[in-house]
């Protein structure tokens, strides 16, 4: 049941005012959920290359970024089912609602219901939940903006997870580890011995792929969403049976050029949006690998800061020396530390 009128919240957010300028730290106003929405108190949340792509680009602002982040259920607006205030959440920035053509194909994660949208507002009515202390309204960020510490999401793309997985891993499967987990388990099947390259900051040229590989590598994945690195991805496979996963989100949606005889060799790419996982069938699945030690994430946490140290996260990643940071709303709680 919905809780009785929930009212809006002040709270700290790290609001982007203009393209590639730090963030800076406010207090917003968070309304309260409408329908089929439920505000979430964010505990922690990290920084995906995808956030850097709308920080660097000609997105609408001011603007609250972030999208992969673990959180405590507040409120749920009217007609929200199976979610109730205490209860611990990921958000996502796919949705699933299990009844259309794509949530009930095996081979299709891509919800029509709510559809996706890379443009800000809440996807049922196109509006924003935040405003700034003057009272404007700021954008959101896919639905999502986890670098706030309350934002309200639409239920469709909300996933309960065990209290008992670890705050810092838990966010990590909302976007990041669900992708590159999902890319290699749902649509790329790889196989025990194979060769696979990640692409990501920092890769290593071709020739030297090339080197390790012993001629180029079985399976490829794309993880930041720039063409040029999609193009690499595709070259450095092995001929007549290389596999490329494109994961990450090409902002601007620009063409990729491939050659056409490796095609014909036998060569092939596809896209994988989300790692192919459906959020509410298989986040739990791997919240539960991760409990049973049959997948391993905590390498992939390089750093941790707070809320007030956000730029800092995001320098480290401009610099390549981080591989996900995790922010922190309240540091001093020692969740999951």
């Amino acid at each position: 049941m919905a809780n009785h009128s929930p009212k809006p919240i002040r709270c700290k957010a790290a609001v982007c005012r203009a393209a590639g300028e730090p963030l800076t730290i406010e207090e917003v106003v968070v309304d309260p959920p409408k329908a089929f929405e439920i505000r979430i108190k964010i505990v922690c949340t990290s920084l995906c290359h995808s956030d850097i792509t709308f920080w660097r680009g000609k997105a609408t602002f001011p603007r609250i970024l972030g999208h992969e982040a673990y959180g405590v259920v507040e409120s749920v607006g009217e007609q929200v089912e199976g979610f109730a205030a205490g209860d611990t959440v990921v958000p996502t920035f796919l949705g699933q609602c299990d009844r259309c053509p794509g949530c009930a194909s095996e081979h299709n994660n891509v919800c029509t219901t709510v559809p996706f949208v890379f443009g800000p507002g809440m996807r049922r009515d196109g509006t924003s939940r935040f405003r700034d202390a003057q009272g404007n309204p700021v954008h959101d960020l896919v639905a999502v903006s986890s670098f706030s510490e309350y934002t309200v999401v639409d239920v469709n793309q909300v996933v309960k997870i065990d209290p008992a997985v670890p705050p810092k891993l838990a966010c990590l499967l909302s976007c990041g580890a669900g992708t590159g987990v999902g890319g290699a388990w749902r649509a790329a099947k790889v196989e025990p011995g194979s060769s696979v390259v990640i692409f990501g900051l920092g890769s290593v040229g071709l020739a030297e792929i090339g080197k390790l590989t012993g001629g180029g590598a079985d399976y490829s994945f794309e993880c930041i969403g720039v063409s040029s690195v999609m193009t690499d991805a595709f070259n450095c496979t092995r001929p007549g049976k290389g596999k490329t996963i494109i994961l990450g989100l090409e902002k601007n949606n620009d063409p990729i050029s491939l050659p056409s005889l490796d095609l014909l060799s036998g060569k092939c790419v596809m896209g994988s949006f989300f790692g192919g996982i459906k959020p509410k069938t298989d986040i739990p699945i791997l919240a539960k690998k991760c409990m049973n030690k049959e997948l391993e994430l905590d390498g992939l946490v390089t750093h941790e800061v707070g809320l007030q140290e956000i730029n800092k996260a995001f320098d480290l990643l401009l610099q390549g020396k981080s591989l996900r940071c995790i922010i922190w709303m309240d540091k001093g709680s020692g969740h999951g530390r």
